[in-house]
């Protein structure tokens, strides 16, 4: 049975993520559901796409992804299931495929798009503001019961896509921006571990600069420095990023997501 996944921007005091896993293990009584995050910022569809992307590689062949992080819930925006590659999403048509498509299209992996406009897959009763619970975990119930994509809903082949802000080379190395704080008030940025290339043999070499602050040189571990110093790794995912040994970068350096990161290269 395949893996059922849930992201939202719900937290866990209003039992909207339990009664969602309710839903589906109604229609499917041994699907696995996995809680990938019920922490996005609320209504905050970048932060939701930039943690799918990052998380959807690592889950077997066949994971259904559902995201419910909709602000536009009820409008006339699409509802939506995909084939993104080897797994699947289902959710709003709101940009949250975004990092992943991109990640997918860049590997040639096959993708295909749906409009989810087949009740005979929802609840009965559908609220305008609960999509999550009358039409995405039925969906996604459904597709792990064996039910085509093409079953739910019309094909489509223009997917709303967010501005993802992408690295800039400049003439002494890369110019990024904050795209993500996590729970540790860590400051992951654009500039990857590719566009460090060669540079990245001579890491003790690199400057980077964020609001002022400049630190020289990266580490490969938190444990290489003393608790409170400012430093700079690849994160799990190849992602440039700033943080505070046993801190917080984010607290440190008073940063936001879409502050500018500076990379200046041996």
């Amino acid at each position: 049975m395949p893996v059922i996944t849930l992201m939202t921007d719900f937290g866990i005091k209003d039992g909207n993520v339990g009664v969602m896993k309710g839903v589906i293990w109604g229609i499917t009584p041994d699907a696995q559901i996995s809680d990938l995050s019920h922490k996005v910022q609320a209504q905050n569809i970048r932060e939701a796409a930039y943690i799918l992307g990052r998380s959807a590689p690592y889950f077997p062949q066949g994971t259904i992804h559902v995201v419910v992080v909709d602000p536009g819930v009820g409008t006339a925006r699409r509802s939506m299931a995909a084939r993104i590659g080897d797994g699947f999403y289902v959710g709003p048509d709101n940009g949250t495929l975004t990092v992943w498509l991109e990640r997918t299209e860049a590997g040639n992996w096959p993708c295909e798009f749906v409009q989810l406009d087949q009740p005979k897959f929802w609840l009965p009763v559908v609220s305008h503001v609960f999509h999550g619970r009358d039409i995405f975990s039925p969906v996604a119930a459904h597709l792990a019961r064996g039910v085509s994509l093409n079953e739910l809903g019309s094909a489509f082949s223009d997917p709303v896509r967010l501005d993802i802000p992408k690295p800039v080379k400049t003439a002494d190395g890369w110019r990024g921006e904050v795209v993500h704080i996590d729970h540790f008030g860590n400051l992951a940025s654009n500039i990857r571990v590719e566009h460090l290339g060669e540079a990245f043999r001579q890491k003790e070499k690199i400057i980077l600069r964020l609001n002022g602050t400049e630190v020289r040189g990266m580490v490969d571990t938190f444990g290489e420095r003393p608790p409170g110093e400012l430093v700079a790794l690849l994160g799990s995912t190849g992602n440039l990023v700033l943080s505070v040994v046993n801190g917080s970068a984010a607290s440190k350096l008073q940063a936001e997501v879409g502050n500018l990161v500076e990379a200046v290269l041996p």
